[in-house]
C-alpha cells in the first residue's frame, strides 16, 4: 500500500518528461538492485508485510523479471498489477536499437547479464501508449490480446469488442464505426417531420379560413335576404296602409269595421315584425300563433346564449349588423333633426359606452432640461359623443397635446389640472375603456387583418362578452372601415408586399375600434389617405360618437367635407397656445368677429392655419398678428394670461384700464447662461428625471377605475400562444435558414475536430459552445427585436406583458428542443465521441435554453446592431476566459462564464466512459482543467440557472424600458 501510494503520488507531481521514480528506501544512491531497474522487481524475502500500513517494506532479495500482467517502476522495486484495457506481456530486445520492445526502456549498462523485464510504467497515454491495448484489438486480460472480428470494433484500451450498429458494417480490425448513415437517417426523419408539421398545419389553417369564410358568407347572404325581404314586407304594409287609409277617408261616413279591424291587425302585424329578435332564418318565415309565449319567455336570456357552432355565430352577427344599417338609413345624419337625435339617443338598441368628459384647465407642459414650452395655458373641455378635430402649424404641438392627455408626456414638466368627468384621476385608471392610435401603423405584418383585429378584440374586451357579441363587434369594424375585401389578406412588411398603405392605416385605427373604447384619441388617422378613404373613416368614427364616445383627432389639411363632419375643432398656434376651441359650425364667425374672413373657394381650416403660420397675413385695417390670436381667445373666454404676454394683451386694450389676470401655474423662463459644468450636470438630472418618469409610469399601479374587467393573465397567455405559434409557422422560412446553419456548422466542426482521447474532446466541445451559442442567441435575437414597437403599443393598452413573454418563451422552446438534434446529427456522427447520444443532447439542450435566455436580455436591452454584435463577442470572450487555468479574481470570473459549465458537462460526460487502464489519464486532464467528475449534475443546474436568470432579466427590462 505504502508503494502504491509513493507511485501515484509522485505520478502526478513529476514533469511530464520524467520516467523515474524519486529516491525511496529500496532505490536510492546507496542503494541500487537490479529490481530497482525498469521491469524488474524484488521481493521481500521472509519477512511479514502488513499490507494496511503506509510506509514501504524493504525489498532486496530474488530480484528478476516483472511477470506478464504486472509492470514495475523504473526506481521502485516491487510489481504493480496492470488494469484493465492494458496489455502487458515480457518485453523483448531489439538488437539494433536495443530497445525493450513494445516498450521504450532500455538495458542499464555495463550489465551484461540483465535481460529485459516487463511492463514499466503505467501512467497517462501520452506516456505510456505502448501499455495500452491498441485499438482495433481487445484485450481480455492483461496478457492477452484479440483482434476485433468484423461486425464490431474495439477502441484503445478496450476489453471487449462492441458490436456495430445495423446499417453499419465494420471490418475486421476497425477502431470505430461509421455512423454517419445515421446522421443522414435522422436528419431526413427532421426534415420530414418539420415539413409535415410546418405543410400540414399551413393546410389545416388554411381549409379552416375557407370554412369559415364559407360559412361567413352564407351568412351574410342569408342576412341579406332576410333585410331585403323585411323591406319589402314593410313597403308592402305601408302601401296597405295607405290604401286603407284611402278608403277610410272615402268612406268615412260609412265606415265598415272590417276595415277598421284590418287596419287594426296592419299596425300589430307592424309591432311584431318590427320588433322581432329573431335569428334571420326565423325572420324570413310566418310566425306560428303559439310562439308569442315562448318569445315573451326567452327575452329573459341572453340573445347568444346557446350559440356554439360559428354558423350560428355569424347568422347572430350579420342579422345585428343588417338592422343597424337599416336603422342608419332611417337616422341619415344630413336629415336629423332635434326630435331624431333625442329618438336616437333614447333608443335602446342603440348600445351606450360609459361617457369619459376630459377637462383641462391652464395645461402647460415644458420640456424638460431645455425649459421649451411644448404648450401653455390651455383650457378646455372635450365631450363625450363629439368628434374634435386637433389643428395647426407645425410645431404647435397637436401630438403633445394628445400625448399628454393620454397619460405618455414623459420627459416632460406638466403643469394644470386634468379632469375626468369632474374628477382629479388619472387617465391611466381608465386605459382599458381609452384607445390610442399612434401616428405610426403599428401593426403585425404576419397576420391577416382580421387576425390583428380579433386578437385585438379577444384581449381587451370584457372576458364576460360573449363570443357572438365580439363577432359583431369585429364584423362591424371591419365593415365600417372597408377592409371586407383584404380581411384575410397578410397585413405584409417591408420584406413582404402586403395590403395598402392606407388599407394598413385604418387597420390601425380598427385595433382601437374593437376594443369599443369610451374615449377614442388618434394622431394623424387620415395621413396618406385619399379624401375616399378619409371619408369612410370618418363616417365610422361618427358612428362610434353616437354610441357616446369621446373622440380626439389631429388633422392635416382636411377637406371641406371632411371639416364639416368635425363637432369641435381645437386651433392651436405656434408655442402650444390655443386660438380657437369650441364648435365647427362656429370658428367662422368668431374670427369674422376679429375681422379675419375665409375668402371664397378657400378651405376654412387651411386659410386659419396659413395665418398662423405666417404664409398669409390678415388685413392691415384689423390690425391683428397671428401672435395676438391666442391673446385674444384668452380675453375673450376670460382665462388667465401668462405674465409674459400681459404687456401686449394691455396694449391691445384701447383704453388700457382692463385688468388681465396672471396665470398661477405659468412658467417664466429666465435667460442667465449657465457654466459648462452647470450644464452637464443640468443634463444629468434631466436624464435622471426622465428615467424616473418612466419607471413610475410602468411600475407605479394606478387604480382600476374602469368598469371592463379584461381577460386575466393566463386567458391572455393563451390567446398569445395562439398569435404567435402562427406566426412562427409563417415564417417557416427563417426556421428552415436556422436549422440549415447549424447543420452546416455541425458537419464542418464534426469533420474539423475529431475525438482526442487525450483530452477527451475538450476541443471540438469548445468550438461547439462557440458555434451554438452565436448561431442561439442571433436567433433568440428576432423574438423581442423585431415587436418591440407593437408590444410596446399592446402593453400601453393594457395587455399582459407576463403572458406575451411567457407564450414568447413557450414557442421557442419548440427551437430549443430541435436544434440540438439538428446540430449532433451532424457533429455527434462525425465524431462518435464515446458519450452517448442523450448526454450530448441533455447538455447541448441546456445550453441553448441558456444562451437563449441571454440573448432575451440582450434583444430588450439594446437596439438591433448593438444586440447582435454582443451577441457575436460574448461567447468568443466568455469561452477563452472560461478555457484557461484561472486563479484569484480569474476564476471567480470564469465561474461565471457559462462556457465553464458547459464544457465541463460535455467532458464529464465522455470521460466517464474512458474506465481501466484510462483512470490516469481522466484524473490527470480533469486535474488539469479543475473539472470534477461528480459536477454533471451541478454543470447542469448552473445552466438552466443562468437561463432562467436571463428570461427573469429580460421580463425586467420589457416593464422597465418601454417606449412611451
Amino acid at each position: 500500500m505504502g508503494e502504491l501510494k509513493f507511485y501515484f503520488n509522485y505520478l502526478f507531481e513529476a514533469p511530464l518528461s520524467s520516467n523515474y521514480l524519486k529516491p525511496n528506501r529500496n532505490c536510492n544512491l546507496t542503494t541500487w538492485n537490479p529490481g530497482c531497474e525498469p521491469g524488474w522487481a524484488c521481493s521481500v524475502g521472509t519477512q511479514q508485510v502488513d499490507l494496511s500500513r503506509a510506509d514501504m517494506p524493504e525489498r532486496t532479495g530474488n530480484c528478476s523479471t516483472c511477470c506478464e500482467g504486472f509492470f514495475c517502476p523504473y526506481g521502485l522495486a516491487c510489481m504493480i498489477p496492470c488494469p484493465l484495457g492494458s496489455y502487458c506481456p515480457l518485453a523483448t530486445l531489439n538488437a539494433t536499437n536495443g530497445i525493450c520492445e513494445p516498450y521504450t526502456y532500455q538495458l542499464p549498462p555495463g550489465q551484461p547479464n540483465h535481460t529485459c523485464g516487463g511492463a514499466n510504467m503505467w501512467a497517462d497515454v501520452a506516456r505510456s501508449k505502448e501499455m495500452f491495448c491498441s485499438a482495433g484489438s481487445h484485450c481480455p486480460s492483461t496478457i492477452k490480446k484479440e483482434t476485433c472480428g468484423s461486425g464490431s470494433y474495439c477502441r484503445m484500451g478496450s476489453t471487449i469488442p462492441k458490436p456495430c450498429y445495423k446499417l453499419v458494417s465494420c471490418d475486421a480490425n476497425s477502431s470505430s464505426q461509421n455512423i454517419k448513415t445515421y446522421g443522414i437517417l435522422l436528419i431526413v426523419a427532421l426534415t420530414t417531420m418539420l415539413f409535415i408539421i410546418y405543410n400540414c398545419y399551413d393546410q389545416f389553417i388554411s381549409i379552416r379560413a375557407r370554412r369559415l369564410a364559407k360559412s361567413r358568407e352564407a351568412a351574410a347572404r342569408s342576412a341579406r335576404e332576410t333585410a331585403r325581404a323585411r323591406q319589402r314586407w314593410k313597403a308592402a304594409k305601408d302601401a296597405a296602409k295607405r290604401r286603407a287609409l284611402e278608403l277610410s277617408g272615402t268612406f268615412s261616413r260609412r265606415r265598415n269595421p272590417a276595415d277598421s279591424e284590418q287596419l287594426n291587425m296592419l299596425n300589430e302585424e307592424s309591432q311584431s315584425v318590427n320588433g322581432s329578435s329573431l335569428s334571420p332564418i326565423h325572420e324570413s318565415g310566418s310566425l306560428p300563433q303559439g310562439l308569442s309565449s315562448e318569445k315573451k319567455k326567452k327575452k329573459k336570456q341572453p340573445a347568444t346564449k346557446g350559440m356554439h357552432t360559428q354558423t350560428q355565430i355569424f347568422n347572430y352577427a350579420y342579422a345585428q349588423l343588417e338592422k343597424e344599417k337599416e336603422r342608419a338609413l332611417e337616422n341619415d345624419d344630413s336629415n336629423v333633426t332635434f326630435s331624431g337625435v333625442i329618438s336616437m339617443a333614447t333608443n335602446p338598441e342603440i348600445k351606450k359606452r360609459p361617457l369619459m368628459e376630459v377637462s383641462f384647465m391652464d395645461l402647460t407642459l415644458t420640456l424638460k432640461g431645455k425649459n421649451k414650452h411644448l404648450l401653455r395655458c390651455v383650457t378646455g373641455t372635450l365631450k363625450p359623443g363629439r368628434i374634435t378635430a386637433v389643428m395647426g402649424p407645425s410645431g404647435a404641438g397637436k401630438t403633445s397635446f394628445l400625448s399628454a392627455l393620454a397619460g405618455k408626456a414623459v420627459g416632460c414638466s406638466t403643469t394644470g389640472l386634468i379632469l375626468i368627468n369632474g374628477k382629479k384621476e388619472s387617465i391611466h385608471s381608465y386605459k382599458k375603456i381609452v384607445g390610442f392610435v399612434p401616428q405610426d401603423d403599428i401593426v403585425h405584418g404576419n397576420l391577416t387583418v382580421e387576425e390583428n383585429l380579433w386578437f385585438s378584440a379577444k384581449c381587451r374586451l370584457a372576458a364576460s362578452m360573449p363570443k357572438a357579441e365580439k363577432v359583431v363587434v369585429v364584423e362591424r369594424v371591419i365593415e365600417s372601415l372597408g377592409l371586407r375585401s383584404v380581411r384575410d389578406s397578410l397585413v405584409g412588411t417591408v420584406e413582404k408586399r402586403g395590403i395598402s398603405g392606407g388599407q394598413r392605416k385604418r387597420v390601425n385605427v380598427g385595433l382601437e375600434m374593437v376594443m369599443e373604447p369610451s374615449l377614442l384619441i388618434l394622431d394623424e388617422p387620415t395621413s396618406g389617405l385619399d379624401s375616399a378613404s378619409s371619408l369612410q373613416l370618418m363616417k365610422a368614427l361618427r358612428h362610434e360618437s353616437l354610441e357616446g364616445v369621446n373622440i380626439s383627432m389631429v388633422v392635416h389639411q382636411p377637406s371641406y367635407t371632411l371639416f364639416q363632419m368635425f363637432n369641435d375643432l381645437i386651433l392651436l398656434a405656434k408655442g402650444g397656445f390655443i386660438v380657437y376651441h369650441g364648435p365647427v359650425k362656429k370658428v367662422e364667425e368668431y374670427f369674422s368677429g376679429l375681422g379675419i374672413n375665409v375668402p371664397e373657394r378657400v378651405n376654412p381650416p387651411d386659410h386659419f392655419i396659413d395665418i398662423l403660420e405666417g404664409i398669409v397675413i390678415p388685413s392691415t385695417s384689423t390690425g391683428i398678428t397671428p401672435k395676438e390670436l391666442p391673446i385674444r381667445w384668452m380675453m375673450y373666454n376670460g382665462y388667465p394670461v401668462p405674465p409674459d404676454m400681459r404687456e401686449a394683451a394691455g396694449a391691445m386694450l384701447s383704453n388700457g384700464r382692463v385688468d388681465v389676470a396672471v396665470g398661477i401655474n405659468s412658467i417664466n423662463i429666465g435667460t442667465t447662461e449657465q457654466s459648462f459644468a452647470g450644464e452637464l450636470w443640468q443634463d444629468m438630472r434631466n436624464n435622471v428625471e426622465r428615467h424616473r418618469d418612466k419607471l413610475r409610469l410602468n411600475f407605479l399601479k394606478s387604480k382600476d377605475l374602469a368598469s371592463r374587467r379584461t381577460p386575466g393573465v393566463f386567458v391572455q397567455y393563451k390567446y398569445f400562444l395562439g398569435r404567435i405559434g402562427k406566426q412562427r409557422l409563417r415564417d417557416a422560412k427563417v426556421q428552415s435558414v436556422d436549422f440549415l446553419i447549424l447543420l452546416l456548422a455541425g458537419a464542418c466542426l464534426g469533420t474539423l475536430s475529431k475525438a482526442s482521447d487525450e483530452s477527451f474532446g475538450a476541443a471540438g466541445y469548445t468550438y461547439t459552445i462557440i458555434a451554438v451559442s452565436l448561431l442561439c442567441k442571433i436567433a433568440a435575437l428576432r423574438s423581442f427585436s423585431l415587436e418591440k414597437l407593437q408590444h410596446w403599443r399592446e402593453s400601453a393598452s393594457g395587455m399582459s406583458t407576463l403572458a406575451y413573454f411567457l407564450a414568447k418563451d413557450t414557442i421557442d422552446h419548440f427551437n430549443t428542443a430541435i436544434k440540438p438534434v439538428v446540430y449532433l446529427s451532424m457533429f455527434y456522427f462525425f465524431t462518435s465521441p464515446r458519450s452517448s447520444f442523450l448526454e450530448n443532447y441533455i447538455v447541448l439542450l441546456c445550453l441553448v435554453y441558456c444562451v437563449t435566455g441571454i440573448g432575451y436580455s440582450l434583444a430588450i436591452f439594446f437596439e438591433a446592431g448593438a444586440a447582435q454584435l454582443w451577441s457575436v463577442l460574448l461567447p468568443v470572450i466568455m469561452t477563452l476566459v472560461a478555457t484557461r487555468r484561472n486563479t484569484g479574481i480569474m476564476k471567480i470570473i470564469s465561474d461565471l462564464c457559462y462556457p465553464k459549465w458547459a464544457l465541463e458537462a460535455f467532458v464529464i460526460a465522455n470521460a466517464k466512459e474512458y474506465n481501466g487502464v484510462w483512470l490516469i489519464t481522466r484524473c490527470g486532464a480533469l486535474l488539469k482543467s479543475g473539472y470534477d467528475i461528480q459536477n454533471f449534475d451541478t454543470c447542469i443546474v448552473v445552466l438552466i440557472f443562468t437561463g432562467v436568470m436571463g428570461r427573469m432579466l429580460a421580463y425586467f427590462g420589457m416593464l422597465i424600458y418601454q417606449k412611451k
